[in-house]
């Protein structure tokens, strides 16, 4: 395990343990949507919103956001992957005239929060305080969440833009400890001539998937990213989801001041905005394709806190 990693591990463990004990929880936990919503952001989906991002539909060129995902995908320790292919047999070789059926059936040994991810809102919680104030011992068994599982999370179909992170910074990739706050998103966005919409997808490119399978000891140690105050931005603009093509969204070395994955805390228990990490922004920013249909139909596994996509923009 690489050392940088494995620091942040401990000190994963250390803030969720207590490093928000002496906050109220009622005051910052409760749904805007209600007490019982699960959901969030997801919210925010309507009809109008799909209609609205078919429109945005020009080439119809199709963009695959999933990297792919094996024993070799660098992540968060101690995530690991695995798949066996087995061949059972069952069907006794029978079949239709002179020809046997025989068939290959997989199985998956490995964690969900690895490769591109979908981060449910039962992922992250502030001092076992959880989304809309569900409390870890009350929701989160062994075998499952009993609240705030992805199965309940409908599919994101919407407007998407992909921020270029490289242009507004000079460099690609952009080094690990750079923030994004008001003011390089609002570089972003007007470089690119967008503005951002309530129900939206914002994704972060910063050139770092490129060091993915290159360098996976220096993809982890580090990442540039979303900082607090870009992140407090965006929740108030109403976005569905925020996502970037590294590892963990936001900026690491953690910003002066800021706690340990308080990002995470900002737009998952706080605000109820979805997270997506390890996006495929290379092939958009190439083609300059700064908007277009967002469309992501993820696993419905009960009770699952995260899941492997490929979500697709479609221009």
């Amino acid at each position: 395990m690489h050392k940088t990693t494995a620091i942040l591990g401990l000190s994963f463990l250390v803030a969720f343990a207590g490093g928000a004990a002496a906050q109220d929880a009622q005051s910052w936990c409760k749904s805007k949507w209600g007490a019982n919503d699960e959901t969030g952001s997801a919210n925010l989906l309507n009809a109008q919103l799909a209609l609205e991002a078919v429109k945005l539909v020009k080439t119809g060129k199709v963009y695959p956001l999933g990297v792919e995902t094996n024993a070799k995908t660098p992540a968060y320790p101690p995530r690991t992957f695995n798949i066996t292919i087995l061949q059972p047999g069952q069907t006794g070789g029978s079949g239709l005239g002179p020809t046997k059926t025989t068939y290959n059936d997989d199985i998956i040994n490995g964690w969900v929060g690895i490769g591109s991810q979908l981060d449910g809102l039962g992922h992250i919680g502030v001092d076992h305080v959880y989304y809309n104030c569900n409390k870890s011992l009350d929701f989160a068994a062994a075998d499952g969440l009993k609240k705030l599982g992805l199965e309940k999370v409908p599919p994101f179909v919407t407007r998407g833009i992909v921020l270029d992170m490289t242009a507004v910074t000079g460099q690609n990739p952009v080094p690990a400890g750079t923030p994004f706050n008001k003011k390089e998103i609002d570089d972003a966005l007007a470089k690119q001539g967008l503005q951002i919409k309530k129900g939206d997808v914002v994704l972060f490119h910063t050139g770092w998937q490129e060091m993915a399978g290159k360098d996976p000891k220096a993809f982890m140690a580090g990442e540039p990213g979303l900082g607090k105050e870009g992140a407090e931005y965006l929740v108030s603009k109403e976005v569905l989801a925020i996502g970037a093509d590294q590892w963990a969204l936001e900026v690491i070395p953690f910003e002066k001041g800021v706690g340990v994955f308080e990002v995470h805390q900002i737009l998952l228990p706080r605000s109820g905005t979805y997270i997506l990490e390890n996006m495929n922004t290379g092939p958009l920013v190439a083609d300059k394709a700064w908007e277009f249909m967002f469309v992501l139909g993820h696993a419905r596994i009960t009770g699952s806190v995260q899941a492997i996509i490929n979500p697709v923009a479609i221009h």
